[in-house]
């Protein structure tokens, strides 16, 4: 007896057989020929191929499972999941952004869709003397110092390549940047024709590839990067040292997708493989990573200078960190990227389980630096799955200065969250190279949308500045922002998380786990493990 399963594909050729017959008498029935002949060719080649057993064991029927696997995160973002469920942006989150961006109405009715009893709920508290702000348009200063000191906003668009990025999704991001007065940071990828356009506030960022500025052999050119750093447009310089969605993995552009305009902006040649390898050939250790600021600083005329980073080995950010206090040179600002932020490519192990989370490293660096009487001289900057104004608020209450996004200006410019970024088939023409889809993304329209996000957000960041009684971001601390952490228990920030007094690392090692056990053992000339984690390494080994 013919199993259950072949039954679709033997209706098919019985069909096929029977409207063969009809086609002799009624003409029309040779379009069921057509269709079930079709179907039944399809059946025939699940069961001679040899590559995939589900379709030998359920020729056609197998298909519709690819079918509905292929469209599974669509069928769960828009009709299973809950509008607070966060993986990786909630629909209440998307949705935000896109009233912010349309600049319509972002108030909600009848009350709050959360969970205000379950663990991890966080409020901000109010006062009783609500302060008047007069406007929203917050600056950080950043390199006072220096010759050529910058007043970032408290909000600023996170690094995004070109490449990574369409040209007119660049184009749009940096006319809104021009427009709203924040910056505009170029992502690895250097700086292309489509951020010079509008003109944009620029940060910079360099990687291990020194796209702009490297030589033929991919090292670091001095004259090429001081004929990049002085453009009026850049702001800022950037050293990327790595990434939170995948830290400490380096990259391939393929041949083929080294454009003309990819190579005119990273400098390398049209057509010809381009590496980014894990780790930077400028320097090798803590103190030659600070002399490397310098020296960047330097050529770019006295630019506000520093280093992206997102925390792995504690060992190796306090090596910096005690390099910065032998050396006198310190960086002008420390951008921390969260484990959790957004990518372009990365796999699942990285995107998952490498790096720490933006709170945990935000805090190790800003103790750091409080602990050994720095934190006046260095500005802190934080990125990881930020978009509203209260995620900015809980982030400088924790130690930031200000914050970076990506995935929200991202959304404002349209994006839909298909996860389709690394296809180069982007449905909103943000992700993508294909010139046809890129050309219905109008830069001109997203550029208000940019704008609007960036207003509306910092508008929403003044309001719950003013709430708490605060005049500025600054002011914000962990006292301000409360969480649960059980259904009968409620702590501040100040309670739940441990800080680090001002000067206590000059005067010996707090009452901090993570400072007791590494601390004393981190070197300012060297990146090495300490000798108990190298015995620990080489106990495993004959």
């Amino acid at each position: 007896m013919l199993p259950n399963r072949y039954w679709p594909f033997a209706s098919c050729l019985l069909l096929t057989v029977l409207a063969s017959v009809a086609a002799l008498y009624v003409p029309m029935a040779a379009w069921g020929v057509v269709a079930f002949g079709s179907l039944s060719l399809v059946g025939l080649w699940d069961l001679l191929q040899r590559k995939h057993t589900l379709r030998r064991n359920y020729p056609l029927t197998a298909h519709f499972r690819y079918g509905l696997e292929s469209i599974g995160p669509e069928i769960r973002q828009y009709f299973i999941e809950s509008d607070t469920h966060e993986a990786p942006f909630s629909r209440l989150q998307r949705a935000i952004v896109y009233q912010r961006a349309k600049a319509v109405t972002d108030t909600r009715p009848f009350g709050t869709m959360r969970d205000v009893y379950g663990d991890d709920y966080e409020w901000i508290n109010h006062s009783m003397q609500p302060a008047r702000i007069e406007s929203h348009d917050f600056r950080i200063a950043v390199g006072e110092d220096r010759a050529q000191p910058y007043q970032a906003s408290v909000f600023n668009i996170s690094a995004m390549s070109f490449g990574s990025l369409s040209g007119n999704a660049i184009r749009a991001l940096n006319a809104g940047a021009k427009r709203g007065g924040f910056y505009h940071d170029t992502g690895e990828g250097s700086i292309s024709r489509y951020h010079r356009e509008h003109g944009g506030d620029l940060v910079w960022e360099i990687g291990s590839g020194y796209f702009g500025c490297r030589d033929e052999a991919g090292r670091f050119d001095r004259e090429r990067f001081r004929a990049n750093a002085t453009d009026p447009q850049v702001k800022m310089i950037e050293l990327k040292l790595s990434q939170g969605a995948k830290p400490g993995q380096g990259g391939i552009l393929p041949a083929a997708k080294v454009s003309p305009e990819i190579a005119e902006a990273r400098g390398v040649p049209v057509g010809v493989e381009c590496h980014s390898p894990p780790a930077h050939s400028a320097f090798s250790t803590p103190i030659g990573l600070l002399e490397f600021i310098q020296e960047l600083r330097e050529l770019s005329g006295g630019k506000p200078t520093g280093f992206k980073l997102a925390v792995g080995h504690p060992w190796e950010w306090f090596a910096i960190a005690k390099a910065m206090r032998e050396t006198g040179i310190t960086p002008d600002f420390v951008v921390v990227d969260g484990g959790e932020g957004g990518t372009g490519a990365a796999p699942m192990e990285f995107i998952d389980h490498v790096g720490a989370p933006m709170r945990e490293a935000l805090m190790l660096v800003h103790n750091t630096l409080v602990g050994l009487d720095l934190r006046s001289r260095v500005r802190v900057a934080a990125a990881g799955k930020i978009v509203t104004a209260f995620d900015i608020a809980r982030t400088l209450a924790l130690g930031a200065d200000w914050c970076n996004a990506a995935r929200g200006f991202m959304f404002s410019l349209g994006c839909i969250q298909s996860q389709s970024c690394h296809t180069d088939r982007c449905p909103t023409g943000i992700a993508t190279q294909d010139p046809s889809r890129q050309a219905a993304l109008d830069p001109v329209d997203k550029a208000t949308r940019v704008y609007n996000f960036h207003r509306n957000t910092v508008v929403a960041l003044k309001e719950l500045l003013a709430a708490a009684g605060l005049t500025h971001p600054s002011q914000l601390g962990p006292e301000h922002i409360v969480r649960r952490v059980s259904s009968t228990e409620v702590r501040s920030l100040a309670t739940l998380h441990r800080f680090v007094a001002q000067g206590r690392l000059l005067e010996g090692i707090p009452d901090h786990a993570v400072f007791e056990v590494f601390w004393d053992r981190a070197r300012p000339d060297s990146f090495a493990p300490p000798p108990e984690a190298a015995r620990m390494m080489a106990s495993k080994q004959r």
